[in-house]
């Protein structure tokens, strides 16, 4: 059973997950001397720096050049070293995404590129800087791991999972301080999903810090009698198939919910997976074909109905509309 912290709606600490991967790149780190850190100038804001002062001989400032950053780093990964590279998402993967492909995703290079600053809860930057593609980019080049961690605990662990998997991967991870849901007892498993909460009458599917939001749509729509399984699905690629299709046979409906694109995101790979393998009714929330705008983070989630409470609403009305799907019907 997935162990929830106790805090989990009173009380709520709260921490960036970049944060969590700023500890676990230090404690990666510090037991694996192949790892080598490559940041684009932007190494406080990513946490490279815990990384950079602990090890200063194994990190590189590769000044604003994602491009070039990506592409030293799959050398560097032939070589038998284990890059990560860091950058806002907006430019790693954004602008760099034909590097990525040829020279990491192609070659089948180990490099770990890590999107921070992903989504609208970067805030006032804007539209250029709330990165809101990248899922669907990276989950459709070959090879690529794509994993959004839910809080700052999981990111932590997510990063040293990945030290060792040998895959080209892509961590996304978010700017804004975001609940912590999980703890140091909770597993982590690339390419695991995990119920956290049990119910009937639908499946909600959350990745990244959208998985907290569902937490609390879940207590809401518990007190208005809806009953509902909510599954964390932090690896987006490969997706646990398993996990998520024995939910929805149980529930006969799916939500998923993202701070990105729905159109070829998580959204999306949920969708292709229903449409093969168990056609069920699904809602997806997050961003519909629109940028986003500058806001203060608490209020673009809420304005684009990414809170619990928004979420809600929809859900509620997704459940009282659309009959379950029941297998061989």
């Amino acid at each position: 059973m997935y162990r929830l912290t106790d805090n989990l709606f009173d009380d709520v600490v709260e921490e960036p997950t970049r944060a969590g991967f700023g500890r676990g790149l230090k404690a990666a780190g510090e037991t694996n001397e192949a790892i080598v850190a490559l940041c684009a100038d932007l190494t406080e804001s990513t946490q490279m720096h815990h990384f950079k002062e602990a090890f200063p001989k194994r990190f590189i400032e590769m000044g604003i050049a994602e491009q070039n950053m990506v592409t030293v780093a799959s050398g560097m990964a032939r070589a038998g070293k284990i890059p990560f590279t860091s950058s806002y998402a907006a430019f790693s993967p954004g602008r760099n995404y034909e590097q990525i492909r040829t020279t990491i995703a192609l070659n089948n290079q180990p490099v770990k590129i890590i999107g921070s600053h992903a989504g609208v809860s970067v805030g006032p930057d804007g539209a250029t800087h709330q990165m809101l593609e990248d899922i669907a980019l990276m989950r459709v080049l070959p090879n690529m791991v794509v994993i959004a961690p839910g809080d700052s605990i999981e990111a932590a662990k997510a990063t040293q999972a990945i030290v060792d998997n040998g895959k080209p991967t892509y961590l996304r991870l978010a700017r804004e301080k975001t609940p912590i849901f999980s703890t140091d007892e909770s597993p982590f498993e690339i390419g695991k999903a995990y119920t956290l909460w049990e119910g009937h009458d639908v499946t909600l599917l959350g990745t990244g810090t959208m998985t907290y939001q569902l937490l609390k749509a879940a207590k809401l729509l518990q007190e208005k009698g809806i009953s509902v399984d909510v599954v964390h699905v932090p690896t987006i690629k490969p997706l646990d198939d398993e996990t998520i299709l024995s939910s929805v046979r149980k529930t006969g409906r799916v939500v998923t919910a993202e701070e990105a694109q729905i159109k070829g995101g998580f959204g999306g790979a949920i969708a292709e997976l229903l449409s093969e393998k168990l056609p069920t009714p699904l809602m997806r929330i997050g961003m519909e074909d629109r940028f986003g705008e500058s806001g203060k983070p608490n209020e673009l989630l809420e304005y684009f109905g990414l809170t619990g409470e928004k979420m809600t609403e929809r859900i509620t009305d997704f459940v009282n509309n659309t009959p379950k799907y029941h297998q061989g019907f």
